[in-house]
Parts: C-alpha cells; sequence; structure tokens
C-alpha cells in the first residue's frame, strides 16, 4: 500500500508545519494492526471514537468491510477509517479540516503505510462538487456541537458520492432523534453512553 495523498491546496502550508506534539493516543481493536497505538493531538471538539463504540460498529459491517471503497468525511483522529483499512477495505478517503489533525492523520497514515487519500479542507466544500468517485461505505461522525449531519447527506446524495448498496455509519449525540435519510433503511442502531450509534443502507431507487 502506498503513503497518503493530500489534497494540493493544504500540502504546502503542511510542509512548512511539523507534526504537533501528540497528547493521547487511539488502539486498533482489529485486523492487521491491531493493538497499535497511535498518536492524536488534543484539539477542542476532536472526539475520537471509544473502542466500546467502535466495536459495535464492526461487528455490524463484519461482513461488509473487506475490499469496499470508505469515506471518513470528518475523519478528525482517523480511527474509524485506519480501523477499516486495517479489517481489509481496499480504499480509504479522509477529510479534515484542522490543520494540526490533518498533519497527524498525514503521519500516523505513513506509519503505517496505509492507503488512504487526505484531503484538508472543508469537507461540505469537497462534497460539493461533481464525484469524481463513489463509496460503498461511508462514515459520518461530524463534532456534536455543529449541525453539519443534514447537509453532509445531502451534498452525499445529490452529489452522486454513493454506491447503489452503499452504507452509511452515522454518530451523533444520543439526545437526539433518529435521523431521517431519505432512501435509505435502518440496518442497526444502538446508543452507547452519550453516542447514538445508527447504522443505513440505501435502498433500490
Amino acid at each position: 500500500m502506498g503513503y497518503p495523498t493530500i489534497a494540493k491546496g493544504k500540502a504546502d502550508e503542511m510542509k512548512r508545519q511539523k507534526t504537533p506534539a501528540a497528547t493521547s493516543s487511539i488502539r486498533v481493536i482489529g485486523g492487521q494492526w491491531r493493538g497499535r497505538k497511535l498518536p492524536v493531538v488534543d484539539l477542542p471538539g476532536l472526539r475520537p471514537t471509544a473502542d466500546r463504540v467502535r466495536e459495535t460498529l464492526f461487528n455490524w459491517l463484519q461482513l461488509d468491510i473487506a475490499g469496499r471503497s470508505c469515506l471518513d468525511a470528518f475523519a478528525g483522529t482517523g480511527a474509524l477509517g485506519i480501523e477499516a483499512l486495517s479489517r481489509g477495505a481496499s480504499h480509504l478517503v479522509a477529510l479534515e479540516m484542522a490543520a494540526p489533525a490533518c498533519r497527524q492523520l498525514e503521519s500516523n497514515f505513513k506509519l503505517l503505510q496505509a492507503g488512504a487519500e487526505l484531503h484538508c479542507g472543508n469537507s461540505l466544500d469537497w462534497l460539493d462538487r461533481p464525484a469524481t468517485e463513489q463509496f460503498d461505505l461511508v462514515f459520518l461522525d461530524p463534532p456534536f456541537d455543529a449541525d453539519l449531519w443534514q447537509p453532509s447527506l445531502e451534498l452525499l446524495t445529490q452529489r452522486d458520492w454513493l454506491r447503489p448498496d452503499c452504507l452509511i455509519y452515522l454518530e451523533r449525540p444520543a439526545s437526539l432523534p433518529q435521523p431521517p435519510l431519505k432512501g435509505f433503511a435502518l440496518r442497526c442502531e444502538k446508543k452507547i453512553s452519550r453516542v447514538g450509534c445508527y447504522l443505513f443502507e440505501r435502498q433500490p431507487a
């Protein structure tokens, strides 16, 4: 697998800056990198998906991950995308706006020699253009204090980023009601502590 590619708009800026000092870590819980600990930076709003939540999600996905093309639309620490690659996903596109988080993601992808494509910038701007590829699996876990779920979902469908049998994993506060997704059926759901976890499957048109 090759090193990650980075969107040109941010590449030069990132080269001039050092990877920030990590203040905590995430642990890969399954697959080829099982048990590996990776450094992450501590930033406001950056919320690594907890081990228990990831275990639940990838139990749901155990028959649907190998060979899949994945989009991590608000990558943050990269916990979901890295877990997917570790378990056999064929390709990952990771979107992240915070420059320090991007630099740490780039470092971790290189450390793992992961086949990932990293785009640093506003996720909605990246999605709001004609699709250049389509994804089997989308991780949608934006910052909880930002109302980004609905506009993200609209752009994913309107701009044709999704394959006909695509799965979407959505994570949001457990206090919020289950979100309606037009054209999708809810396959699995669970509330873990303050987190609501939902896995949706696209339905035939």
